[in-house]
C-alpha cells in the first residue's frame, strides 16, 4: 500500500484501528461487487478502498455503521408485526381455557371448585402449572 495513501486517511480518520476496520469494510464491499467511486488503476481492493476513503468518495457514517452491523452477531430489526398466526392464537385460546382464565360459557372448561390463585391469572403457564398435583413415587406405586 502507498505510505501516502494512508497518511492521507489517517487525515480523514485519526484513529488507525478505526481507518483499518473501515478500509476492510469497504474492501470486503469492492471484493463483493461494489460500485467503485475512484478509478482502479490496477490496485487491489484494500488500496483503492483507502484511495476511496481519502478522496471522500464514499459516505464514512454509512461505511462506519456497515463496520458495526459487520461486528454485532444480534441485530434489532423493527419488523412490521403482522396479524398472529391462526394455530398460535388457537394454541393460546386453548392454554388459557385449560388454565381457566377464560370463561367459555362451559362448565366443564373452568370447574367451580377448581382453585386459581389470583396471580396465577396474570401468567397463564403459571394457571396452567396450578392445575397439577405433586405426585411422589409411592403414590405411583399404589397406582400399579
Amino acid at each position: 500500500m502507498a505510505r501516502v495513501t494512508v497518511e492521507d486517511c489517517v487525515l480523514k480518520i485519526p484513529n488507525r484501528f478505526q481507518l483499518v476496520m473501515m478500509a476492510a469494510q469497504r474492501s470486503r464491499e469492492l471484493s463483493v461487487g461494489g460500485e467503485l467511486t475512484v478509478d482502479r488503476d490496477n490496485d487491489k481492493n484494500p488500496v483503492v478502498a483507502l484511495r476511496e476513503i481519502a478522496e471522500e468518495t464514499i459516505p464514512l457514517g454509512e461505511l462506519e455503521t456497515a463496520v458495526i452491523e459487520g461486528l454485532q452477531r444480534n441485530i434489532d430489526v423493527d419488523e412490521i408485526v403482522e396479524e398472529e398466526d391462526d394455530e398460535m392464537l388457537q394454541v393460546t385460546e386453548a392454554l388459557n381455557e385449560l388454565a381457566g382464565i377464560v370463561d367459555t360459557g362451559d362448565a366443564a372448561a373452568a370447574p367451580a371448585d377448581a382453585e386459581v390463585p389470583v396471580a396465577a391469572s396474570d401468567d397463564p403457564m403459571a394457571a396452567l402449572a396450578a392445575g397439577f398435583e405433586d405426585v411422589t413415587i409411592e403414590d405411583v406405586k399404589k397406582e400399579d
